[in-house]
């Protein structure tokens, strides 16, 4: 199995009366109004609130089908002074949205803990374990985020410990939800909430603003000043940016927001992890993604997330600077191990001929980090462009990671193969499992089976999506803005990709030994483009046809336009 070097370019089609409209009657150019219907956006209105929603455009909160019963239990608990353990999912979506949840409390008054459970030791989710550890410390209401929709025999466990469980998840629910006081998730059946596509920290949020406004409602806020939630909006930035979610309705608006409370933020913790990843300046949603989530992310996959929650709450500068640098080592190690688990698999894909046939790739080894496999399995996804589940085994069980492709629906394929899991969970595109060594090669074989089914060789192939072709007359620094406050950029609003054709290349060079600096000329100017790791692509020709997003760089006060290159060929005709 050879990674794959090509990628189809397809043009996305729009209806002209339906563009014609946009520009009609919101004023659009016509570039613009085709933008937005690519990403889906075809009605005035929706328009208006993706180009200028605000906080005052997000959805009720009671629209989530179980909220009005979490509310009026955790109203009842801090007006009681009950205590109150927020429980949560070890990554990134998870600590934020505990830390959200905790900081918010703390802030009403409220007596509250939290309890993330040990990557290596505990897994994923609720566990009778944790459930009895925090019932042992006094907890008399359990509220999960990020986790719990499947646990179905742990809320029984709640049921018998006398200890109320609301669970606040935005995972794919099971057949059966759980026997719980209250399950709050978007995609459990006879939801009306409008917008499916949360984060698990954006449903934490949705609670903390029903419930702000129940205590508003019942007198709490008389002698107290109510919180401010725009200052939360860091926090639900961060996990809603790492867990990749679609970046419109909401979710837009959080991080939109977020990234505007991210940049000027007092908290302590944000600061310390904002210098220890190199951060200064405007922060975007490349420097959540790539810098400031990574390091919040590697204490819970190496060793205890709890280090990412104390951070965030942290309000001493000299603590979170440590444990801020703490995380940064943490992600250091966790790049080498990633490196070296990377070069493995990569020799055992290259090293199995009767691999190279396979639509799907599935490896497990005894000596995989099961916290390291899923960005593993990520990098493999982006080489071959095939599911990819990585198994990191101990003792006989293993614990696996996957990713995946368009046109094959990872969770319905674990589905599938459920006979042969202990357990799973997750979405479309990424999840979680746990298998016994004795069926793996079973599962191997079955997971095959349901790609082999499901993909065609042209789904193997990946497709690059282009949004409009455009002259040489279109490219201006004017348009490069205009692009730009298409932001937030991210998983369902992706940044634009534009093809120019027979672009004439006048100088090329390489920069750091990896990247392609090329100038180049079409229709009588010329144009700065830059290709990151593609200095060891062959130039086809003088003549090239180039796909790419249109960026502004800004260099000693100086803002000029710059082509990002995604990819190109010898120019066609």
């Amino acid at each position: 199995m050879e990674p794959v070097t090509t990628r189809r370019w397809k043009i996305r089609e729009t209806e002209q009366s339906h563009a014609e409209r946009l520009i009609r009657e919101c004023g659009l150019s016509p570039l613009v109004a085709r933008l937005l219907l690519n990403r889906g956006i075809g009605e005035p209105e929706a328009v208006r609130r993706f180009l200028g929603g605000t906080l005052t455009d997000i959805h009720d909160p009671f629209l989530l089908r179980g909220m009005e019963p979490a509310v009026a239990r955790l109203a009842t608990a801090v007006a009681g002074g009950e205590p109150i353990c927020i429980y949560g999912d070890y990554d990134v979506d998870g600590i934020t949205a505990v830390a959200l949840l905790v900081s918010f409390f703390r802030t009403l008054g409220a007596t509250v803990f939290y309890h993330i459970p040990l990557r290596l030791e505990d897994g994923y989710g609720l566990s009778a374990e944790g459930i009895a550890s925090v019932a042992e410390q006094g907890a008399r209401v359990i509220v999960s985020v990020d986790c719990g929709i499947t646990a179905v025999a742990e809320a029984e466990l709640c049921r018998q410990l006398g200890v109320d469980l609301i669970i606040t998840d935005h995972h794919t629910p099971g057949e059966v939800i759980p026997p719980a006081h209250a399950v709050i998730n978007p995609h459990q059946p006879h939801c009306s909430f409008p917008f499916k596509s949360l984060a698990g920290v954006g449903v934490a949020f949705n609670l903390l603003i029903a419930l702000r406004t129940r205590l508003r409602d019942m007198g709490h806020f008389a002698d107290r000043t109510a919180p401010n939630l725009r200052e939360y909006l860091d926090l639900v930035a961060l996990g809603t940016i790492a867990d990749i979610v679609p970046l419109t309705d909401e979710n837009r608006i959080f991080v939109a927001y977020g990234l505007r409370e991210l940049t000027a933020s007092p908290r302590p913790g944000i600061q310390a992890l904002k210098t220890a990843a190199g951060v200064d300046g405007t922060v975007t949603c490349g420097a959540v993604g790539f810098r400031l989530a990574p390091r919040l992310n590697a204490a819970g996959r190496l060793e205890d997330a709890a280090l990412g929650v104390d951070l965030l709450l942290s309000g001493d500068r000299q603590r979170a600077r440590v444990m801020a640098e703490s995380l940064d080592a943490s992600n250091t190690e966790r790049q080498a191990l990633e490196q070296q688990i990377l070069r493995e698999a990569l020799a055992m894909v290259k090293g199995a001929p009767a691999k190279s046939g396979r639509k799907s790739i599935v490896l497990a080894s005894e000596a995989w980090h099961p916290g390291v496999i899923g960005i593993v399995a990520s990098r493999l996804v982006d080489m071959f462009h095939r599911p990819t589940i990585l198994i990191a085994m101990q003792d006989g069980n293993g614990r696996g990671s996957g990713r995946s492709i368009p046109g094959f629906h990872l969770h319905d394929a674990l589905q599938a193969c459920a006979d042969h899991l202990v357990k799973f969970g997750g979405h479309k595109y990424a999840a979680g499992l746990s298998i016994d060594e004795e069926t793996l090669e079973k599962f191997v074989t079955g997971f095959e089976m349901v790609a082999d089914g499901l993909l065609s060789a042209e789904d193997l192939l990946p497709e690059l999506a282009v949004d409009a072709e455009v002259g040489p007359d279109d490219l201006t620094l004017a348009l490069a803005e205009t692009l730009e406050s298409l932001a937030p950029f991210g998983m369902g609003n992706p940044e634009p990709v534009l093809l120019l054709r027979g672009a004439k290349v006048i100088e090329r060079r390489l920069l750091k030994e990896r990247h392609l600096k090329m100038r180049l000329a079409a229709g009588g100017k010329t144009f700065d483009a830059i290709g990151f790791n593609m200095g060891g692509r062959e130039n086809p020709g003088d003549g090239l046809d180039i796909v790419f997003t249109l960026g502004v760089n800004v260099w000693k006060g100086k803002r000029s336009m710059q082509l990002r290159l995604k990819d190109f060929r010898g120019a066609e005709g």
